[in-house]
């Protein structure tokens, strides 16, 4: 039960961040209102696994573990879809986010342990 809801927000961020920052490069050409429509429509996906994995995580996780745990998956799902969908170089600047999101996460399960 524990690894459900880290799953579905692995899936969800997928989503969230292909409708967040996709069209950058694949629809620049686009008017601003079908790239709105086109992000919403790709952010129902992303609610449609968040919503869950927020209502079954919240079972096992507290609130701000949930948020942490989102917030590790978020950087590295983004840092994946810069280096590989949009070819962006990634830096150090990447390694001390890292770091520190998982200063938080130590600090968020520690009185409890590691799920």
């Amino acid at each position: 039960m524990r690894i459900l809801p880290i799953v579905l927000l692995f899936g969800s961020n997928i989503f969230m961040t292909y409708a967040w920052y996709g069209h950058l490069k694949d629809l620049r050409s686009q008017p601003l209102l079908i790239v709105i429509l086109l992000s919403w429509g790709v952010a129902f996906f992303e609610y449609c696994l968040q919503v869950p994995a927020n209502r079954v995580g919240f079972a096992v996780y507290s609130l701000p573990q949930l948020k942490v745990i989102q917030e590790i998956i978020t950087m590295t799902v983004f840092a994946v879809f810069c280096a590989f969908y949009m070819r962006e170089k990634l830096t150090l600047d990447y390694l001390w986010a890292s770091l520190c999101l998982a200063g938080a996460a130590y600090f968020m399960f520690r009185k409890i342990g590691l799920p």
